[in-house]
């Protein structure tokens, strides 16, 4: 069973930056596949936005347009870990984040479905505001 935690949500004044980090234990696949969705206030689970995933081999890394270039997912294969480097944040990337896993490496145009994953974390909270 894999398990994912999310940590380093918090509030954070716009155009500032915050780094999210993703556990991840119990994998037992050599390809895999990560990414992290949000959900903004007000909004149901099955509105949540995709935001960033990448293959566990780093070959395939997709964005959201409204994040790209702002936000960068990267991990660290001996720590197991998965990161969200956000910066230039703005008031609508508030939001709950999750972190998400698949058992197998997905293609390109997968990345950006919740149904593509078969693990998601309990999510952290990223508050953008002045």
């Amino acid at each position: 069973q894999v398990q994912l935690v999310e940590s380093g949500g918090g509030l954070v004044q716009p155009g500032g930056s915050l780094k999210l980090s993703c556990t991840t234990s119990g994998r037992t696949s050599s390809d895999f596949s990560v990414g992290w969705f949000r959900q903004a206030p007000g909004r149901e689970r099955a509105e949540r936005e995709f935001v960033a995933a990448m293959r566990w081999s780093g070959s395939t890394t997709r964005y959201a347009d409204s994040v790209k270039g702002r936000f960068t997912i990267s991990r660290d294969r001996v720590k197991n870990m998965v990161y969200l480097q956000m910066s230039s944040l703005n008031i609508e990337d508030t939001a709950v984040y999750y972190c998400a896993a698949a058992s197998r490496g997905l293609i390109w145009s997968s990345l950006d479905r919740p149904g593509a994953y078969d693990y998601f974390g309990q999510g952290t909270q990223v508050t953008v505001s002045s």
